[in-house]
């Protein structure tokens, strides 16, 4: 380890910033979010120093605007000026941190997700800055927003819990438990008078951990398309209830120490039946486990989430769902085909190509509209019978048609035809579920990768 990390107090404090510019700036607003007092030395400013009202000495840098300060920054564009900064800081063994020079810098500004009042600051020892705000767009998705509010609400209860438990092992115990029950959940709601009864409980020695349940959307498969919501909730599971569609990628994401139970469903294969998943999912949660069902695509697309919310609600179980990008969604913005375009498609349809046992098939010739896009769902099997009742309805054996295999995964196959030989494309590159059909003069619009 180089560098020695630490927190600064710069509240109240004196700090000189030398520079005009934008990167100054965002110093400057960094600074006084920490309550520092902050001086800028400039001949020039940009528009938005000009109109704060920041400690301003329209002056070039002399070591004599040191005196008295904690720290100096330099964020200039002139090498001499940095240098000159940097020198005179460290001749008064005053922390110095200039921009884009690490060479120069006694201090580093490391990358931030705040959490107020919790921070974390990242940092690459100057060498990779770009990577360390990488990671720190990975965190702030990571990281629950309500987790501030959770340190403000243990900090609150801190000197409560220091007078029950004596032993520091037991105190730290007690706060294990507290992160491991509802409270960020209570939070996570806005309710915060239900997090401090929750927190009184567990101080009370009661035990009043419920299970809950997320019907969780999974996306096509690419985990950077998962919600954030999405991320937290696999990520806070004790029961993960899963599809065969959900990626591995997506799993990958999951607790290694929680449970997984498959029920994945393939056309022919259904290895668990629905009733069954509904009574996995009550009985888990109701042995105050936290549940999610995750779901390829959106639970409430072709997903039979609304079954399983009614499943829940009958047997008393919280439920909430989290919405995830259906196969249509993600796989028009990964082609670049709309699914509505001026002048090409005015309505889309997303329609699912497989019926139950014993249900009707859908009206595929109603559904054969001019200016209409058709999404097609788990369409490969009937792909034959669909193309016949389209054109049967109207539609030209020409209407162009791409399919997507495996959308948005790396394994992702795509065939742009049309629907007069639509089965026959299925059948010669023996395209495999999942499989999205994308039909319409949108697909017009489709460019071969180059």
């Amino acid at each position: 380890m180089h560098d020695f990390p630490l927190f600064l107090d710069l509240h109240g404090k004196d700090v000189l910033v030398v520079g005009g510019g934008t990167v100054a700036w965002r110093k400057v607003q960094a600074l006084h979010k920490a309550g520092a007092k902050v001086r800028l030395v400039a001949k020039t400013l940009c528009a938005e120093i000009a109109a704060s009202p920041v400690d301003h000495v329209a002056e070039q840098f002399e070591p004599k605007w040191l005196d008295g300060v904690w720290l100096a920054i330099a964020a200039t564009d002139d090498e001499l000026v940095n240098e000159a900064v940097a020198e005179a800081a460290n001749a008064r063994q005053i922390w110095v941190n200039v921009v884009d020079q690490r060479a120069l810098c006694s201090a580093i500004v490391p990358a931030v997700v705040e959490r107020k009042p919790v921070t974390i600051a990242i940092s690459s020892d100057g060498q990779a800055p770009v990577l360390a705000r990488r990671l720190r767009e990975k965190l702030e998705a990571e990281v629950p927003q309500w987790t501030g509010a959770l340190a403000a609400l243990m900090g609150r209860f801190r000197d409560k819990v220091a007078s029950r438990f004596a032993a520091f092992s037991d105190r730290r115990r007690f706060w294990e438990a507290l992160l491991d029950g509802d409270t960020g959940q209570q939070l996570a709601k806005g309710d915060t008078q239900a997090a401090e009864v929750e927190l009184e409980a567990l101080l009370a020695g009661e035990n009043r951990r419920s299970g809950w349940l997320k019907l969780v959307g999974a996306g096509p498969g690419d985990p950077d398309l998962l919600t954030l919501k999405a991320l937290q909730a696999i990520q806070a599971a004790d029961v993960i209830v899963y599809d065969r569609l959900v990626s591995d990628a997506v799993m990958n994401l999951a607790r290694r120490d929680a449970d997984f139970i498959s029920v994945g469903k393939e056309k022919g294969l259904h290895s668990v039946p629905q009733p069954e998943i509904e009574a996995i999912l009550v009985r888990e949660a109701g042995a105050g486990k936290r549940v999610v069902r995750l779901k390829g695509g959106d639970p409430f697309v072709f997903g039979r989430g609304g079954e399983e919310v009614l499943a829940a609600r009958a047997a008393g179980i919280e439920v909430d769902v989290v919405p995830g990008i259906t196969a249509a969604a993600a796989c028009s913005a990964r082609t670049q085909v709309p699914l509505t375009h001026r002048g090409l498609a005015n309505q889309m349809t997303l329609v699912t190509g497989h019926c139950q046992p014993g249900g009707e098939d859908a009206n595929w010739r109603a559904l054969a509209q001019p200016k209409s896009t058709l999404a097609i769902y788990m369409g490969l099997t009937q792909s034959s019978h669909i193309a016949d009742e389209l054109m049967a309805g109207g539609l030209a054996a020409s209407t162009p048609v791409l399919v997507v295999e495996n959308g948005t995964r790396p394994e992702e196959r795509r065939f742009r035809t049309d629907l007069g030989h639509l089965a026959d494309t299925v059948e010669q590159a023996q395209v495999k579920s999942p499989a999205l059909l994308m039909i319409g003069d949108t697909v017009t619009l489709y460019q071969e990768a180059k």
